[in-house]
């Protein structure tokens, strides 16, 4: 019986990911907004009621779609910040980070990137959550900084933010350069590390 359970937990895990690919894919050329459920269904060969069994609505599935691309880099982010030196090899190892995510994975950066501020309220905040967490993951790596003391929490969570936000900018020039010359990510590198650079200075001097 368990072996049995086993199996059907596998296969409902598998096209629990069927559905989430196809409509990644679906979502290459559109928003999430005017994605129908039969389409996704159709795109890998089941029926519209299958895809109740594992998502109450497409904004349901857009909100696992977002899980699936910034979920896994919590420990990535976390690990980038903890274990480099100083703040010049912090940054060159975030900028090379976006960059290899980028590359890895570029329709989920293309699906956040749109559906960051898009039509569909659910998808939106869970966009939201996950770089709250991430500017409080950072932050909480920040305060341990010897540059960090008499810096408020605010202040670092400030901070904090000023990366997050910059690594998102980061992400999408990335992606604009990804179909280019090797060149041109060569000047997304250079530019993303002179402008975090400018972030970091900005710190030394805040408390000024």
């Amino acid at each position: 019986m368990s072996h049995t359970l086993g199996i059907r937990q596998a296969q409902k895990q598998k096209t629990r990911q069927a559905l989430l690919d196809a409509a990644l894919g679906l979502l290459e050329e559109q928003s999430l907004s005017s994605l129908g459920l039969r389409e996704v269904t159709r795109a890998i060969g089941v029926a519209p009621t299958a895809f109740y069994r594992h998502f109450r609505s497409t904004a349901d599935l857009g909100v696992a779609l977002v899980e699936e691309a910034l979920g896994s880099l919590h420990p990535l982010i976390r690990t980038t910040v903890t274990s480099a030196d100083n703040a010049e090899e912090r940054i060159v190892r975030a900028v090379e980070l976006i960059a290899h995510h980028v590359a890895t994975h570029p329709a989920h950066v293309r699906f956040v990137a749109r559906e960051r501020h898009g039509g569909v309220q659910p998808v939106r905040e869970a966009i939201r959550g996950q770089l709250a967490r991430f500017a409080q993951e950072v932050k909480d790596e920040l305060a341990k900084d010897v540059e960090s003391e008499g810096w408020s929490d605010d202040d670092l969570l400030m901070l904090a933010n000023l990366y997050v936000d910059q690594m998102l900018i980061t992400a999408s020039l990335f992606l604009e350069a990804l179909e280019g010359s090797e060149q041109e990510r060569e000047r997304v590198r250079q530019v993303a590390t002179s402008q975090m650079r400018l972030i970091s200075i900005g710190r030394d001097h805040w408390r000024d």
